[in-house]
């Protein structure tokens, strides 16, 4: 390769869209031979300054794609941004730079700057590896080291990023980096979305000729992919020093749809520092700071260096998750039931399941699975689900818990982000992980012949752990304090977000509900909603799992409630709204001795999505001796209120639904939303101040895994879980949730929340599900309802009787527009959730003079 001719440095062309003239300097330094070479950077100056960012570009960019951390630096942090020499508009300098060479470049800059700390250092790109490299030879003044999409090392199993390798083809390199502008703008158009031309062209202005671009090109041979290249050497010092930085805070950022740094490389960088604070940006590509708002990571997690961390020490002393198991040893009774289209299909006694359990925990740990390692569990409510579960958490493993409701994109989305070392699956499963490459060593809940476990990579089966496992003996149990499970959101208002929970927040929420319902040993459980489907078995209780698809709630009859309800003489029943709607809708089908199955249910609980009492009274003529109640909570925090179907009569209607007073054991305030829909940071218990609903419990969420920003937005003030939910709390001391804070609609006269409206609309002759959404810009936001009717109307705009029926039943909400459609979009788990989101853009769209397709 060939260093080009040298050529001084330059401030950048004014113009540039985001870019502060101000903050460009030239910066002159002296190399060891006596050479001065000058530097272009980016500076806010900040006077006085007691931290500052040291951010280092990587290849092609140069130090604009630092613009919006100086554009947004609070007071007292300063950015330096560097154009590294022979890129951006620093000095070419006719030379060919190498990795160590860029790390005493940037040594001798910040020596001129008198930098004396606090740094943290920021780098994108192969900037990584340079300020890394900075870092180690800094430790006196470092204070943090940020790093987005970057490389230290080729993990096992890689042989370097392919559009790398395509790129140092023979022939290739020169072409596509130097002679023409094709490397920086396929660079470019790696960003999602793709940025506006003239940001495009400003990526592009420091490098308008070959000569200017010579570098681009030395940069990509100097990537070190073989152990000969000049440069593996002193990658690979820095790779193994970042060991000794074990005590420097760190915050990886990524954009995990990155073809040149995949979540591989991220895996691998949070190995080698298991402290940091990681967030992947869902959908953000390469060019991460283009693609994410980074600064809004940065800087929060900056302000929380000086404090301490989180607590996650448990207050009470619980039993273990498994104690219920354990408790019924030598049980021969029925633990759980299997339920087929034909009756019963499987169970299994307390005695076999502990023992079964036993030996599955000790087949786990012969196979080499650890504490702390990661196992997905892709198997369906019952018995599999229950075993899988319980003898991963015995020797100390984290379970992730996919739900089938999200889909094939969704699972493999989650599962990339979760990245478990093992997954644990049915067949159909397994076959999707192989074809999608889902990540983890597979294990099969069935026998499978020789060929296929070769064909699937298939690691082991059930069976074979089992056989394994009986004269294992079993690792030190996890402490309570010891992360259990990592369970995924419904992906209903948003991607799913994997949530943390540890072993004694589990507990506690096991406790919770074993208190909130009084449930005792003589209780028999039908558990027909997925997120709860072991919980029977974790109070040590009697299941049965009834006859349904487990991605269609909805999909429930009568007919299969009553016989799981009568193969295990049931107490209790847990389904979903959109499960009993259909158990109501099939009831006449049932025989009577279908229907005398439920003459022992003393207790009813729905849960997942508002409940109508219209609902809950047709499943109680079905279940006459049973106290149908309506636990609220999230994935985050469960259950946090409860009401009965008695206490939901007495409340009447409201702005929302009412969920009921909290439990004792939670403490339930409001962050206010003002006039212009914004939380004002403060929260109350006051009554009737309608805001987001944050909630603070022992059974609480630890965090999200590997979403650093959400946590920390989420978890405002410290210690509260900040739901997503808008609601407020009555002069009783009633919460009542009336929508999502996404959802609210935002128009000139204030804001509109719409659960409540929808709940009045569907009240109406006709009706059988409604959406209230806003259109058009918040402030100035028009209310439209759509909604579905009974008879499955064709889709259009409502009859003037039923416009001017659900105007009357808004009150002093204007209703610009009342459209009737064939179907409005839920989501898979619950068959509940309105996806409102995507009502707006179709009603947006249809009011602008769009057709009224399907939504």
């Amino acid at each position: 390769m060939t260093a080009g001719e040298p050529a001084p440095a330059s401030l950048p062309p004014t113009g540039l869209p985001e870019l502060d003239p101000d903050w460009s300097r030239l910066v002159t330094t002296s190399e060891a031979h006596g050479v001065d070479r000058t530097w272009h950077i980016l500076d806010n100056q900040e006077p006085d300054a007691e931290l500052t960012l040291l951010c280092v570009h990587g290849n092609p960019t140069w130090s604009y794609i630092w613009r919006d951390l100086l554009a947004t630096a609070p007071e007292g942090v300063r950015v330096i941004a560097v154009d590294q020499l022979d890129m951006g508009f620093s000095e070419r300098t006719g030379t060919i730079r190498r990795l160590a060479q860029r790390v005493e470049d940037l040594a001798a800059l910040t020596d001129v700057l008198n930098l004396s700390g606090p740094v943290v250092t920021v780098g994108h790109d192969w900037g990584g590896p340079i300020s890394l490299g900075w870092a180690l030879t800094h430790r006196d003044i470092l204070a943090g080291i940020v790093l987005m999409n970057t490389a230290v090392h080729q993990p096992e199993g890689s042989s370097g990023p392919s559009l790398i390798r395509m790129v140092r083809m023979p022939g290739v390199l020169r072409n596509l980096c130097e002679t023409t502008p094709a490397f920086i703008r396929g660079t470019i158009s790696l960003s999602r979305p793709r940025p506006p031309k003239a940001i495009r062209d400003a990526y592009e202005a420091p490098y308008a000729s070959a000569n200017r671009r010579a570098a681009i090109a030395t940069f990509v041979e100097d990537i070190p992919l073989d152990e000969d290249h000049t440069s593996f050497t002193v990658l690979a010092d820095i790779a193994e020093g970042i060991e000794s930085l074990a005590d420097v805070p760190a915050l990886l950022l990524w954009g995990p749809s990155d073809p040149v740094f995949s979540d591989l490389y991220l895996r691998d960088l949070s190995q080698r520092l298991p402290h940091a604070s990681i967030h992947r940006f869902v959908g953000a590509g390469h060019l991460l700071p283009e693609d994410a708002d980074v600064s809004a990571a940065i800087y929060p997690w900056l302000s929380q260096l000086a404090e301490d961390g989180p607590q996650h020490t448990s207050t009470q002393e619980r039993a273990s998750l498994w104690s219920a198991i354990d408790d019924r040893a030598d049980d021969n009774g029925v633990a759980i039931i299997e339920m087929g289209s034909r009756g019963q299909s499987r169970s299994v006694t307390f005695n076999e399941l502990h023992n079964d359990i036993e030996h599955v925990a000790g087949g786990m740990a012969d196979i080499g699975i650890r504490h702390g390692d990661r196992i997905a569990i892709l198997v369906p409510p019952g018995i599999d689900l229950a075993v899988c579960l319980i003898a991963s958490w015995k020797i100390g493993a984290v379970v992730v818990l996919v739900d089938a409701g999200l889909g094939v994109r969704g699972i493999g989305r989650a599962l990339k982000g979760a990245n478990p070392a093992f997954l644990i699956g049915i067949p159909k499963a397994l076959a999707a992980a192989q074809t999608l490459r889902w990540p983890g060593r597979r294990i099969s809940t069935e026998e499978l012949s020789h060929g296929k476990k070769r064909l699937g990579r298939i690691l082991s089966s059930l069976s074979e752990l089992r056989a394994r496992g009986a004269p294992a003996s079993l690792p030190p149990a996890p402490a309570p304090d010891d992360v259990a499970a990592i369970g995924f959101t419904s992906g209903a208002t948003g991607p799913a977000k994997g949530v943390v929970y540890r072993h004694h927040q589990l507990q506690a929420q096991r406790d919770a509900i074993v208190d909130l319902y009084g449930i005792q040993s003589s209780d028999r459980l039908v558990a027909a909603f997925g997120p709860f489907a072991l919980l029977g078995t974790l109070m040590g209780i009697p299941s049965v799992v009834p006859s349904m698809s487990v991605t269609a709630p909805g999909s429930l009859t009568a007919g299969a409630l009553a016989d799981a309800a009568m193969a295990i003489h049931a107490t209790m029943v847990f389904a979903s709204p959109a499960a009993l709607a259909n158990v109501s809708a099939t009831a006449g089908d049932i025989s009577d001795a279908q229907r005398a199955g439920f003459g022992d249910v003393r207790l009813l609980l729905s849960a997942g999505a508002p409940v109508l009492p219209e609902i809950l009274h047709s499943a109680v003529a079905l279940m006459p001796h049973a106290d149908a109640h309506t636990p609220y909570g999230m994935t985050e925090v469960m259950p946090v209120a409860d009401i009965n179907l008695e206490a939901i009569g007495e409340a009447n209607d409201g702005s929302g639904v009412c969920v009921g007073k909290p439990l004792s054991s939670v403490d339930v305030h409001i962050d206010p939303i003002d006039t212009s829909g914004e939380t004002s940071g403060t929260l109350t218990q006051q009554s009737e101040v309608m805001g987001e609903i944050c909630v603070r419990a022992d059974h609480m969420r630890d965090g999200y895994d590997n979403l650093w920003l959400t946590q920390h937005r989420a978890s405002q003030p410290s210690g509260w879980h900040r739901t997503g939910d808008v609601g407020h709390i009555d002069t009783e001391g009633r919460l009542w949730v009336e929508g999502r804070i996404a959802h609210t609609i935002v128009t000139s006269n204030g804001v509109v929340t719409p659960v409540g409206l929808e709940q009045r609309v569907v009240r109406l002759d006709g009706v059988a599900l409604a959406a209230v959404v806003g259109v058009g810009p918040r402030g100035v936001q028009q209310v439209v309802v759509v909604l579905t009717m009974t008879s499955g109307t064709k889709s259009g705009l409502a009859s003037a009787y039923l416009a001017r029926s659900v105007r009357e039943v808004a009150g002093d909400v204007d209703i610009a527009a009342v459209l009737v459609v064939s179907a409005l979009p839920v989501d898979k788990r619950h068959n509940s959730k309105i996806d409102r989101a995507r009502i707006a853009t179709w009603a947006d769209g249809v009011l602008s003079g769009g057709r009224m397709g399907k939504i």
